[in-house]
């Protein structure tokens, strides 16, 4: 791993289209921190496949996922020789409309890490990995609540992956319409998608002012609060 790439390594090096992969941590980093949730690939212990929407945060060339002390990924990642897991994150960044339905394709930012989770246990490191995962969604927001008292700790569990088997693959492209199909009397093109934040709803028990940290937050998105 050099300062500015990951390793590639086999399960990280994709077999089709490997133009549009990357092992730069920039773009990698970029993307994990433009998404909210993750899907957490692993075999559970009777060899069932299981895949598990969550919310996770980075850490510098880390991945924290937050899950149940309950939860089958995190009894097993507590185990000393871990949890063989593969994460993934996708963003969606357009729909790519062409006039025959077989090359429609969307064009997206993914990443995808392999590697083993472990449970985080140390006392400080779970404070920093919680606080992350509240920030992840609003930077800010850990500073601005009541911190989790004892019993909500000891619900709480947080697994730790190493970012070591990492890549990234994107498509950006045009409708890609076959030479044969250019004039048929179709309509192709790129439809954009986007998102944004809402007009904050206070609850009826909320009777301070809305706070610097989520305003901001809001007015980079492009509403208005």
């Amino acid at each position: 791993m050099s300062d500015t790439a990951y390793a590639r390594t086999p399960r990280t090096t994709p077999t089709r289209y490997k133009d549009r992969a990357t092992w730069e941590k920039e773009a990698i980093q970029n993307v994990l921190d433009s998404a909210w949730v993750c899907h957490l690939g692993f075999v559970a212990p009777d060899g069932t496949p299981v895949v598990l929407p969550t919310i996770y945060a980075r850490v510098g060339d880390r991945l924290y996922v937050h899950g149940s002390t309950g939860s089958r990924p995190l009894r097993a990642a507590g185990a000393d020789q871990g949890l063989p897991v593969c994460l993934t994150v996708t963003l969606v960044d357009a729909l790519v409309l062409t006039k025959s339905a077989f090359n429609h394709s969307v064009n997206f930012r993914s990443v995808v890490a392999h590697g083993t989770a472990h449970q985080v246990t140390d006392p400080e490191e779970l404070s920093l990995a919680l606080d992350a995962l509240v920030d992840h969604a609003v930077p800010g927001r850990s500073r601005a609540v009541r911190p989790a008292n004892a019993k909500e700790l000891a619900a709480t569990a947080v697994i730790r992956l190493d970012l070591d088997e990492v890549s990234a693959k994107t498509r950006a492209d045009d409708a890609d319409d076959d030479e044969a199909d250019t004039d048929l009397p179709y309509w192709s093109g790129v439809v954009p998608l986007t998102s944004g934040y809402g007009t904050p709803e206070p609850h009826a028990s909320s009777t301070v002012p809305l706070p610097a940290h989520v305003s901001d937050l809001v007015r980079a998105g492009g509403a208005a609060c």
